[in-house]
């Protein structure tokens, strides 16, 4: 198996390097290529998790399919349709890139949250809210919630994204938007937690961007994968504890027992670990399509 951590193309010029993904400019779209790269407590860790970029991808392909009446940044995933000048590197880009349409950035992160997990148990726990959301007492970690919330929260550059208010986001955007991003965002993922529900998985929460394109509010970024989502195993789903995920939590779970400091650089992923992983993001894959991501380096 092969690691793609890095891309260099001869056919395009690089917008754009995140912690896990790269955006090359083709002038009339984008080219969004997905690294092998894993991040955890905002640090890119070494090494990167084999054919991590193409599964995800590919997942987030099978949900923009799927929930096709909801406009998204999609312009061609198939790399036999990608322009001329990007055929020298069809190997690298094959599964693990699309092309896009250029939208306008929704400066912020629209998450919705079916269950008391992650930093809204945190927030839970201390105040008994989650975003400005008032909950019912005495909930335990991972207990289902009575209905879905919307907890939005700034998208950072660097550092963490920071959990706000509806009427904060509401106040950093046109009128009536906010009211709308809540709803798309409470409807995929209502829709998308039932369609998990039915293969055996609870969409405990998940992260979805938006932006705009001619005035219209468009969905973009990645769809509900494990980097953005929280799926668990409703066979084995208890509440009053942390559940098993389908994420990187194993990865940071085994960060943690090593005593870092959470500074660069990280320690090194063993070979157990990156394997581990890898199979967490193929397992969610499997068992969401049922099939398997094409272009696997083994």
């Amino acid at each position: 198996m092969t690691t793609v951590t890095e891309t260099h193309l001869s056919g395009a010029r690089l917008s754009r390097r995140g912690k896990v993904r790269e955006l090359y400019d083709l002038g009339a779209s984008l080219l969004l290529v997905a690294s092998d790269r894993i991040s955890a407590f905002d640090v890119v860790l070494s090494p990167g998790i084999p054919d991590k970029g193409k599964i995800l991808t590919q997942l987030s392909n099978f949900w923009f399919r799927k929930f096709a009446d909801v406009e998204n940044h999609l312009v061609e995933t198939d790399i036999a349709r990608f322009p001329e000048e990007l055929r020298t590197d069809a190997a690298l880009l094959a599964g693990r890139s699309v092309l896009v349409k250029k939208c306008e950035v929704i400066p912020f992160e629209c998450v919705a949250r079916g269950y008391l997990a992650g930093s809204g148990w945190a927030e839970y726990k201390k105040t008994g809210h989650v975003c400005g959301i008032r909950l019912p007492d005495g909930l335990r970690e991972s207990d289902r919630l009575p209905q879905p919330i919307f907890t939005p929260a700034t998208k950072a550059e660097t550092g963490h994204d920071e959990n706000i208010s509806f009427e904060t986001m509401a106040r950093g955007l046109p009128e009536g938007d906010a009211e709308r991003l809540r709803d798309l965002t409470l409807s995929l993922y209502r829709r998308a937690a039932e369609f998990a529900g039915e293969r055996g998985l609870i969409l405990a929460d998940t992260k979805l961007e938006f932006g705009r394109l001619d005035g219209r509010i468009v969905w973009i970024d990645e769809a509900f994968t494990p980097d953005s989502s929280r799926f668990w195993d409703m066979a084995h789903y208890a509440p009053g504890r942390s559940q098993p995920s389908f994420d990187k939590q194993f990865v940071r779970d085994w960060l943690e027992s090593t005593g870092w400091d959470k500074k660069p650089p990280a320690p090194k992923l063993p070979e157990g670990v990156v394997r581990t992983t890898r199979e967490k993001y193929l397992d969610a894959y499997r068992k969401l399509t049922d099939s398997m991501p094409e272009h696997l380096t083994g």
